[in-house]
């Protein structure tokens, strides 16, 4: 007769077994691509929502641009969370579907390099990268950092304090990753429950204080449609800046994708993640802010601060509690940095593989023990810490970083919808776990159109103008490389990838 421990290994073994033979099925689809299966097989459905829900982190995005918001459109600008939330969960059906069907590394140019030339997909992959090289260290910069330094009594501490503390911090990150993609993927797990306590909680528990009236409020809930502000604009442009709240925080949910080489079972998992992490995301966000609102205790005073949301706890609760919560925040903006450092390795070395980028031969190295990307950690976590250093030494680092990092996804978003959009029925022939089906085309349209709009929207306002100068100057860069350099690779043979009707399962199911 067996016993409890007997049977805990016995299980223990056959799920290994089972992940070893799904390991194995999913590399020879890795092979089907053209690649060799050099990155390791761990993660699971939930550390892969762990990665999707914690990059696009809720409680990041909320502290770092709810005082923007609340500057230019009052309480009432936590309406468009709802707004930008519907147009980004139509975006994650059709990363849902990429996911499924192209379950490589390098996601977003992996689609649409297969789908569209491996021309397009350098374009669109150069932007991933830009993308998680500005947002890489504006995190830290500009919230993590001061709330961190806030925990140890430096409430109003220096700017050049600041940019060293978190020169140091995103160190920490690079080194999780160098060491263990499964060690980093622990973090990001842990920082759901963070997320959810540094935010929901937080902001339920501040609605109950206000509800039980423990302290005056001189607001009810006509708060939520309070559009008093501290800057005085055309109503359009006021809008569009407040809709950074959402703009901002409901982004890199793909990222999950990008780490599709290293999941176990990722035609079901990568979409099922996306589809869980953006859902649970805007529900929960806009349950915090109602409850961050409601518990304004004054709206002038709130809107003068660097940190409002530290303010407004603050004024509710005692301070070893707001230290308490404070704590999980900085733990969830740790954690985006981890999986963001993670992500942008993959795309490297995705990129170096197939001879997309300089020096690529020594990008798509792996290390034989950790099974990572040490090169393209360590190189890029340096190019991230420059991005970071340019945007202090900026007037106004928060337009010039935060401005780049909400524009950046949506050009993304809109190029691989146009790519998907261009090989549908191609992509259908390949086996996967969802599908659109006869939604497709519906889904499509709104997409490229809400995509196209947010692109607009996000450039047009002039606080944003040096924002998109690094777009525009960095696209130029781009086109440099291509021309001179890429172009003839490709042209060659020796550079890019297949197109997607040469996939070998295309037409089986």
């Amino acid at each position: 007769m067996s016993t409890g421990g007997d049977q805990a290994g016995l299980a223990r073994a056959i799920q290994a077994q089972t992940d070893q033979e799904g390991s194995d099925q999913e590399g020879s689809v890795v092979n089907k691509f053209g690649y060799k299966q050099d990155l390791k097989r761990s993660l699971h459905f939930f550390a892969l929502f762990g990665v999707s829900f914690s990059i696009i982190s809720i409680t990041t995005g909320i502290f770092l641009s709810f005082g923007v918001a609340m500057s230019y459109f009052g309480p009432a600008s936590i309406w468009e969370w709802l707004v930008v939330g519907a147009g980004q969960l139509l975006v994650a059906l059709v990363v849902a579907e990429l996911g499924t069907r192209i379950p490589l590394a390098g996601y977003a140019y992996q689609w649409s390099a297969r789908l569209v030339s491996s021309s397009y997909g350098w374009f669109v992959g150069f932007f991933g990268l830009l993308y998680m090289t500005v947002g890489g260290g504006a995190i830290f910069l500009l919230v993590g950092t001061p709330l961190l330094l806030s925990e140890f009594g430096i409430d109003h501490p220096s700017g050049h304090l600041i940019l060293s503390v978190t020169i140091i911090i995103m160190m920490v990150p690079l080194l999780l990753n160098v060491i263990s993609v499964q060690l980093a993927s622990k973090v990001n797990s842990a920082a759901v429950v963070t997320e959810i306590i540094g935010t929901v909680v937080f902001g339920v528990l501040l609605m109950v204080l206000w509800g039980a009236k423990s302290k005056p409020s001189p607001y009810g809930w006509g708060i939520l449609a309070n559009t008093t502000a501290t800057t005085h604009n055309a109503l359009w442009y006021s809008v569009v800046l407040a809709a950074i709240l959402g703009a901002y925080t409901l982004v890199g949910f793909e990222l999950a994708a990008d780490l599709a080489e290293e999941a176990l079972d990722a035609r079901k998992n990568v979409p099922k993640a996306v589809l869980i992490a953006v859902g649970a995301s805007v529900a929960l966000g806009f349950v915090a802010l109602v409850g961050f609102s409601v518990a304004i205790p004054s709206i002038k005073a709130i809107e003068s601060t660097n940190l409002p949301l530290l303010a407004i706890a603050n004024y509710w609760l005692p301070g070893w509690v707001v230290k308490l919560f404070i704590a999980f925040v900085i733990f969830s903006i740790f954690s985006i940095s981890v999986v963001g450092t993670a992500a942008q390795a993959r795309l490297v070395y995705s990129m170096a593989r197939d001879n997309m980028l300089p020096f690529s031969a020594a990008f798509k190295k792996v290390h034989q023990r950790t099974q990572t990307p040490i090169i393209a950690l360590l190189i890029f976590g340096a190019i991230n810490v420059a991005f970071t250093i340019f945007g202090y030494t900026q007037k106004n680092s928060f337009d010039t970083l935060v401005g780049a990092t909400a524009i950046i996804p949506f050009i993304i978003y809109f190029m691989i919808t146009v790519a998907y959009a261009y090989k549908r029925k191609a992509l259908e022939s390949i086996p996967g776990a969802f599908n659109l089906g006869r939604y497709a085309k519906p889904v499509i349209t709104a997409v490229l159109l809400w995509t196209l709009a947010m692109i607009l929207a996000l450039s047009l306002p002039s606080s944003f103008r040096l924002a998109d100068a690094i777009v525009v100057g960095s696209t130029l860069l781009s086109l440099a490389w291509y021309l001179l350099v890429l172009r003839k690779r490709i042209s060659r043979g020796d550079a890019g990838v297949r197109p997607i009707e040469e996939y070998p399962l295309a037409g089986s199911q």
